[in-house]
């Protein structure tokens, strides 16, 4: 493949990787590359993206699959329901005393899909490890459980901190489980959402809100449009003013870790066929938020600017749940820690949503954190550095060690 000329290897959940010690004598990075190979070999496409009963459909092979080592670790297992045949999986380390303090990793265990059956066979090639999940987000998975085991197995662990692996459903669609672990409202010091950001802190994310922005006309013959009044063309109007003149308002407002807000047109939907004056047309919006917007807000801004070229349309938020921005104190002591184990002296932000800001709305401070590179996620060759996910478990066990 591109940028090495190794051999490929394809890898089943039974086999070793090239390189690698054998079993019994494996070191707790090179078990969390057997660790992610083995998910990878485990699709669990988000649901909603296939049909009823594909195979590679649902998160629970990975669930059963991380129940199990969990048992064998001695760890605490339970099942949260979120909808009918989906539950989070929830894994559970209690201190050697006294519970004072709490710490969640929260990576989701589902993925998006892809035709090709080469994506869910783990292919090693030089210092990758290809395969759907790879990045986003199995190598959080890996590396967050694999910590988990290795503190579970020494005799110093932390004395009055429980560390909670949270494996989330349905991310990549509708993050039902985030909010149903929300719901919980339990309380903890800090949430690490696990997410592809090279193993840097991110305390920023977007939010997201789809929009359904409506024209109404008047239907006639296409032979006398003069008689009818077209949709299409009004709404063409609206979005017009919205990729120019709302785009550039939104241009003049900066986030120091998140930039600007934006919006994208897209699908439209008009008409019937060429020869009727359209009276209905529709098109879906992408507005990506910074923290404190709301639709309410957000409509009424957008609406102003229609209104100032004389325009008319009807505005709707189309997805029926919050998905707001995240915004986490980097002060925080608990962040400022975490961030002092990555070698990191100033916050992040990224563009995308993600489970994050569900949990910190429930009352939990959360950052974002993973091995891997957004660039990769979702991706035809999705990939993952294995230096990466050999720092980021490194990292992370010896910052739950150093907890009290």
């Amino acid at each position: 493949m591109r940028g090495s000329h190794a051999t490929p290897c394809a890898v089943g959940p039974s086999a070793r990787l090239p390189g690698t010690p054998a079993r019994g004598r494996t070191n707790a990075v090179s078990q969390a590359v057997q660790l992610l190979r083995d998910l990878i070999a485990l699709p669990s496409v988000n649901a909603a993206f296939l049909p009823p009963g594909d195979p590679r459909a649902g998160e629970a092979k990975v669930a059963d699959y991380l129940a199990k080592r969990a048992g064998k670790a001695k760890l605490i297992v339970e099942r949260q329901p979120v909808t009918p045949g989906s539950k989070n999986l929830i894994v559970r380390l209690p201190p050697l005393g006294q519970a004072r303090h709490r710490i969640v990793l929260a990576p989701h265990l589902d993925t998006v899909g892809g035709d090709d059956p080469r994506l869910y066979r783990p292919t090693k090639t030089g210092s990758r490890l290809h395969g759907r999940g790879a990045c986003d987000t199995k190598g959080s998975i890996a590396a967050m459980f694999r910590a988990l085991e290795t503190v579970a197995s020494r005799k110093m662990r932390p004395s009055n901190t429980e560390i909670v692996f949270a494996g989330l459903m349905d991310e990549e669609c509708n993050q039902t489980g985030s909010r149903a672990l929300a719901k919980r409202r339990m309380k903890a010091d800090l949430a690490i959402v696990g997410e592809p950001t090279r193993c840097k802190v991110v305390t920023a994310h977007k939010g997201d809100l789809w929009l359904r922005l409506t024209a109404t006309g008047k239907a006639a013959h296409g032979a006398r449009p003069e008689l009818g009044r077209n949709a299409v063309h009004a709404l063409a109007r609206c979005i017009d003013a919205i990729e120019t003149d709302y785009a550039t308002l939104l241009r003049q407002r900066r986030h120091p870790l998140l930039g600007q807000a934006t919006i994208n047109t897209g699908t439209i939907r008009g008409g019937a066929q060429p020869n009727i004056v359209p009276d209905h047309c529709e098109a879906d919006l992408d507005r990506r938020t910074l923290p404190g917007e709301t639709f309410a807000g957000i409509r009424r801004e957008l609406l102003g600017v229609l209104a100032k070229r004389g325009l008319k349309a009807r505005l709707i938020d189309v997805k029926g749940f919050a998905c707001p921005a995240l915004e986490t104190d980097p002060s925080l002591p608990w962040v400022r820690d975490f961030m002092r184990a990555a070698r990191q002296k100033k916050p992040l932000g990224v563009d995308y949503y993600c489970d994050a800001a569900n949990l910190d709305a429930a009352g939990i401070p959360t950052v974002v954190w993973g091995p891997g590179d957004i660039a990769q996620a979702h991706t035809a060759n999705e990939w993952i550095a294995l230096e990466q996910l050999e720092h980021g478990t490194k990292l992370l066990t010896r910052f739950l060690l150093s907890l009290p």
